[in-house]
């Protein structure tokens, strides 16, 4: 698998900035959830992508009775450095309100395809099934659903929820994620899953860094000089949000949303991990209580 080397800006997403200038060069999409605007001759492809994410948008809001307010920017290379300082084309960012994704297939998507012809055949069916698209492998489908991913974050932010955690803000967002996916699109769990799930079965064994206190103490260092070591540890989440939607259901993500929502002081982890064990579900805390034992060397 080459390297996940780009990961690291996911991380840092609240640095980047929406550029000040109006819209007028992008087109305005019709909808209804949230103002949303795209590249010039992509409102077709865009149009899908914005469905997606109203439809998520809804899901979530009914599930946990708070709707952030959204405007949602889908560009082109040539538009992406207009509207956005984040720096790579292809990655989904939120900040300021607005989420910026990309509409082409792009080198950083691609960088993450796996070599099929080095896999065993099994996983290589697999991942061929799960990331061909229009006849073209590509990792498009995984990154399109990492959309729904900051959107979490627009409803963590601004519902006022605290977190305990730098970490708890990424598996918060992942959680309603695989939810939204299990429940409402679950043709696209393969895509969603088969990616994650590959680079946690690879190990851990190349990562200097593997425990949750590390990337807590470390987070920005991990993220800055050790972008692959990063990667794993969103596929560890990625992989256990599954387990725990698989676990507890779409009630789980009420819940988290609940405790978090009331706990506004910061506590210890023996005490955070029993109150997510009391208010929400075994299968959460277990994931912060054996991270360590779990990590596949």
């Amino acid at each position: 698998m080459k390297t996940l080397s780009c990961l690291i800006f996911s991380v840092l997403v609240s640095l980047s900035a929406v550029n000040a200038q109006s819209f007028e060069n992008l087109s305005k999409l019709t909808q209804q959830e949230f103002p949303a605007w795209c590249s010039k001759n992509y409102e077709q492809q865009a149009a899908s992508i914005t469905q997606r994410l109203a439809k998520a948008l809804q899901y979530h809001a009914a599930l946990l009775g708070f709707k952030p307010e959204v405007t949602l920017l889908v560009l082109s290379p040539a538009d992406w450095s207009t509207y956005t300082t984040f720096p790579v084309y292809g990655m989904a960012h939120y900040t300021n309100k607005t989420l910026i994704v990309a509409i082409e297939d792009n080198p950083f998507w691609q960088s993450f395809i796996p070599p099929i012809d080095q896999l065993p055949k099994t996983l290589a069916d697999q991942v061929t099934k799960a990331y061909t698209l229009n006849g073209k492998l590509t990792m498009q489908p995984f990154f399109d659903l990492l959309a729904i991913h900051e959107l979490g974050h627009a409803f963590h932010i601004q519902g006022d929820l605290t977190m305990q955690r730098m970490w708890m803000g990424e598996l918060f967002c992942n959680i309603l994620l695989h939810t939204y996916v299990a429940e409402q699109e679950p043709e696209s769990l393969p895509a969603l899953t088969v990616f994650p799930n590959m680079v946690v079965a690879a190990g851990a064994k190349e990562y200097k860094y593997t425990r949750l206190h590390d990337i807590e103490e470390r987070y920005n260092e991990i993220g800055q000089q050790y972008p692959k070591n990063y990667g794993w540890y969103q596929c560890r989440w990625h992989a256990g949000a599954g387990k725990i939607y698989d676990d507890g259901g779409k009630e789980v993500c009420v819940k988290l949303w609940n405790t978090l929502k009331e706990q506004k002081e910061k506590l210890g982890d023996d005490a955070f991990i029993n109150l997510l064990e009391k208010n929400t579900h075994k299968s959460l805390a277990d994931l912060i209580r054996n991270w360590d034992q779990d990590t596949k060397l």
